[in-house]
């Protein structure tokens, strides 16, 4: 089928976070100028037309009441776990319905320590991680990501083993694919990090979001999948609200083998009375997982190919700003520190010029990596390059 990557909906006046808020303070776009919204991640392409079929179909019958999930809801999270990732043993009792990612990773993190408990992550953070754990009274311990001589991001084990042993840590919440470096972990990778995890008696959160969008020669190792024992001590996140830019429906789920963590977790989101599905964002999993997959092979080919652009441009015409290209995401993490000093330009300045060209971008200090900045490429290529353009504006 042929899919369209080129139309970018105009979502202005509508709601959409992404058109109608701006999200460096003081900034504004300048006057005449049309935005393009790069900053929150869902995309800008139109969703795929069996998910929007499939949702009409359901409102074709008159009655929205009260329901249990579908056999063909965890049918079709078992096969596409077994087709994307090669997942194997996944059983419907393993899985569970989500009101969200940051909901379910709350929810973990309250049945797994008390307010006031240290948990360890990496940085850069995801800044939802940040709130979540802010919110539940949790203190946050960070082990930072290094690059190496290649510019790839890397796991410092030594670091994580030595901090989860100093402040006594029991949970960590990892992020695979990484966000927002774009990092798409090796087996030997995961496989290490578990293996610290363990020595240390930790139980992992595991934010998988993102395992759908790979880019190609890449590959996502789901976290439970490396050992037995990371099989057991893993609750693992997922959703097809990145896959197929569906946030606005609400929805996923988890994997949990363990009975004793999975019944925990189930109880812990009873409790709130917040975690029932919504009948569209069921029929929307189905769809995608059942009838998208071709979709989301040609979303990753589309984002691949404005990766090679965007980041081709940055080394050509933007000295100072370092970049990964990324494996997995669709977000491009730009370091701009070196380009700040040699242009003597304070990094907020930077923030408000960008969104005066009408790039409305994310503050990567958000991420808690310094003078860095968040992209979205999920548009179409022609508006990519219109945004560049733009930059160059800036950054020459």
């Amino acid at each position: 089928m042929n899919w369209d990557f080129t139309t970018m909906p105009d979502r202005r006046g509508r709601g959409f976070l992404a058109t109608d808020y701006i999200p460096i303070p003081g900034a504004a776009v300048r006057e005449g100028v049309e935005p393009i919204p790069m900053w929150i991640a869902d995309m800008s392409f139109p969703v795929a037309q069996p998910i929007l079929e499939a949702m009409k179909t359901r409102l074709d019958f008159p009655s929205l009441g009260y329901f249990s999930l579908p056999e063909a809801y965890t049918r079709a999270i078992i096969d596409w776990q077994r087709r994307r990732n090669g997942v194997e043993r996944l059983e419907k009792e393993h899985i569970g319905y989500e009101n969200g990612v940051l909901g379910g990773v709350s929810a973990a993190i309250q049945i797994l320590t008390t307010p006031g408990e240290k948990i360890l992550l990496h940085a850069p953070t995801y800044v939802g991680f940040t709130h979540t754990l802010a919110d539940t009274g949790r203190v946050a311990v960070h082990s930072e990501l290094k690059r190496d001589a290649n510019g790839v991001w890397r796991m410092d084990y030594e670091d994580m083993d030595r901090k989860l042993k100093e402040y006594k840590i029991h949970l960590a919440i990892f992020c695979s694919p990484h966000n927002p470096t774009g990092r798409v972990w090796e087996r030997e990778e995961v496989e290490r990090a578990m293996a610290v995890y363990a020595e240390n008696d930790c139980t992992v959160i595991s934010d998988e979001i993102w395992s759908d969008i790979i880019m190609p020669g890449y590959r996502h190792i789901p976290t439970q999948s490396v050992s037995d024992d990371a099989r057991r001590r893993t609750i693992a996140f997922y959703a097809p609200s990145k896959t197929f830019s569906l946030a606005g429906l609400v929805g996923s789920y988890h994997i949990v083998y363990d009975a004793a963590l999975r019944d925990r977790l189930r109880r812990r989101s009873a409790m709130s009375h917040y975690n029932s599905p919504n009948a569209l964002s069921v029929e929307a999993l189905i769809a995608g997982f059942n009838d998208c997959e071709d979709w989301a092979d040609a979303m990753c080919r589309t984002i691949d190919e404005n990766f090679a652009f965007a980041c081709g441009h940055i080394a050509e015409r933007w000295p100072g700003v370092s970049v990964m290209r990324p494996q997995g995401t669709y977000m491009l993490f730009l370091d701009c520190g070196a380009w700040c000093d040699a242009a003597g330009v304070p990094f907020p300045e930077l923030l408000r010029r960008g969104v005066a060209e009408g790039v409305v971008w994310q503050n990567g200090e958000d991420f808690l990596y310094p003078r860095s900045i968040r992209l979205n490429l999920a548009l179409p290529n022609a508006k990519l390059r219109e945004a560049f353009a733009r930059l160059d504006k800036v950054f020459l």
